[in-house]
């Protein structure tokens, strides 16, 4: 076969019980170690692992816009910048259950177990603003009694979430190659996201509180 004018030989293969990327680079470890080719013969490696190129290049700019549009959304909600900030936290603690099986379908997964983080960080700060405005102005009152109420409904938006995939995650037929690292992603994130955000996020809004309450101190 011949390609832009240069002679082109094609050695096509299947992937299985691995990805594309581990598979490549140790192709090209091989390949750079093994065969010494002639002046003027090179590899390119195209197929699936271009179209993984193509679309982590995709990513790369849908992912910060995606994390943008969600930082402006918070602002919008709560018109409190430190508030949006509190609350973006849960999307780095998201990351800690899902890093593991990243892939370019684990990275589509990331996005939708950001949404799910924030939502659970939303409801959290939603129920503390709440007792702070109607109720208390104690923060350590705040946290416990808002964690402790909220706990339920932050408990089922993530199993929720979690079942739904579970087919996914558990799938061995076509496709699964693709389902499974990014219903991985989305099931171990929200673990974490869902554990670390009913300790990490109540005590990062104390700290904030109280930060708060001295500068306002200082300013009377």
């Amino acid at each position: 076969q011949r390609d832009d004018a240069k002679r082109r030989i094609v050695v096509g293969f299947n992937v299985r019980n691995s990805d594309i990327q581990t598979v490549v680079d140790n192709l090209k470890n091989a390949v750079d170690k093994e065969i010494k080719f002639e002046p003027g013969y090179y590899t390119t490696y195209g197929g699936a692992f271009k179209n993984l190129e193509d679309a982590r290049n995709r990513l790369a700019v849908a992912v910060p816009i995606a994390l943008l549009l969600i930082f402006m959304l918070l602002f919008f909600t709560f018109h409190s910048f430190k508030q949006a900030a509190l609350i973006f936290t849960a999307i780095p603690l998201s990351t800690i259950g899902g890093i593991i099986a990243l892939c370019i379908s684990a990275g589509i997964g990331f996005i939708a177990l950001f949404g799910v983080a924030v939502l659970n960080g939303i409801v959290l700060i939603g129920e503390f603003n709440h007792l702070k405005l109607n109720e208390t102005k104690n923060p350590l009152e705040i946290i416990i009694r808002g964690s402790s109420s909220r706990l339920r409904p932050v408990l089922m938006t993530a199993l929720v979430a979690s079942l739904g995939f579970l087919p996914m995650a558990l799938s061995h037929g076509s496709g699964a190659e693709v389902q499974k690292p990014l219903a991985t992603v989305v099931i171990g994130g929200l673990v974490s996201a869902t554990f670390l955000t009913l300790f990490i996020l109540p005590v990062l809004y104390l700290l904030f509180e109280k930060r708060a309450l001295k500068n306002q101190k200082k300013n009377t």
